[in-house]
């Protein structure tokens, strides 16, 4: 069944770095993938056709106004970043409605990220359950051992398994 869930599956991918799309078109070859590299461009497929998935970056093609159409129409998101890669960014994105946050050097994993989201769903949970999990050793080398100190609240009342 786990590899069922992205199989036809339409992806939006929206970078302004060409060899981030390809990647992650090669990355997804069981999904049928659009690509973007524009704000403009991006919009257009969010507000033109029915998409399962999109996948945004943030910086260079106005990541969080994407994210606000795509909720908008039902769009599972996901926001991939280099540079606004922060404790801050994390927390705004998963606020504004985002099913996850991926740092681009986590992009090799992104098959496995989008299968947390379609099986959190799948089984009535939080998109962000398997997020920590995967993701909290990463941010602690990263960020510091102390990275969630920033807002504890925030994270005391995180999704987890």
């Amino acid at each position: 069944m786990a590899e069922d869930l992205l199989k036809g599956k339409r992806v939006l991918i929206v970078d302004d770095e060409p060899d981030v799309l390809d990647t992650l078109e090669i990355l997804l070859p069981m999904c049928k993938v659009e690509k973007a590299s524009s704000f403009e461009s991006a919009k257009g497929f969010l507000e033109s056709g029915p998409l399962d998935i999109a996948i945004l970056d943030i910086m260079g093609v106005d990541g969080y106004k994407l994210l606000d159409i795509a909720k908008g129409k039902g769009i599972i998101t996901v926001m991939l970043t280099a540079h606004a890669l922060s404790v801050d960014d994390t927390i705004r994105s998963y606020k504004g409605g985002a099913a996850s946050y991926l740092p681009k050097d986590k992009m090799s994993e992104i098959e496995s990220f989008l299968r947390d989201i379609l099986e959190a769903r799948a089984e009535g949970k939080h998109s962000w359950w398997r997020w920590l999990d995967r993701l909290g050793s990463y941010y602690e080398k990263k960020f510091g051992q102390n990275w969630q100190d920033k807002d504890k609240d925030f994270w005391r009342n995180f999704p987890s398994w």
